[in-house]
């Protein structure tokens, strides 16, 4: 990386379990809103045969993108594989196989947060959306917190508890 973003202050003001905890977030609400669309049946008769069942898979998918960002949050709080594998129901040396290269991909993206495309015109970023754009997520997901957890009148029920950064030395 040559060149700064508009995005690097905004992702220097949280520890990289914040940023995790962001990733995190956003992934849960693509599952809550991934299954919300199974729920209804108005709309069955326009679906192909067999396209719920589509649904449910992406569901699936979309599910095991959370418990992989679950585990690289964890993994940022200090959980060690063992604390990991006894909820996952795995062992140890199981849990660090599985999930070793997602960890692998979220350090090396803090390295290079951004790759330019073959155009070398474009940034691409390597870092998931919620941890490139903190900013930007906090607003989002507060704003979804706030419309669909029900009985929580909480204006930053997402970005209140996220742990900031240390100031720079002035």
């Amino acid at each position: 990386m040559t060149e700064a973003t508009p995005y690097d202050d905004d992702r220097a003001l949280y520890t990289r379990e914040a940023l995790a905890r962001l990733v995190l977030s956003d992934h849960a609400t693509d599952v809550a809103d991934g299954a919300a669309g199974l729920v209804g049946t108005r709309n069955d008769t326009d679906a192909g045969l067999g396209g719920r069942s589509s649904q449910a898979l992406h569901l699936i998918e979309l599910a095991e993108r959370t418990l992989s960002s679950a585990v690289i949050y964890e993994r940022e709080r200090g959980a060690t594989w063992a604390q990991i594998a006894n909820y996952l129901g795995i062992s140890p040396s199981e849990a660090e196989e599985r999930y070793a290269p997602a960890i692998q991909r979220w350090n090396e993206a803090f390295e290079e947060p951004y790759k330019l495309d073959e155009t070398r015109r474009k940034r691409v970023p390597q870092l998931p959306t919620a941890a490139y754009d903190p900013h930007y997520a906090c607003k989002q997901l507060d704003q979804w917190a706030r419309l669909h957890l029900v009985g929580i009148d909480d204006q930053q029920a997402v970005s209140a508890s996220l742990i900031r950064s240390d100031p720079p030395p002035a």
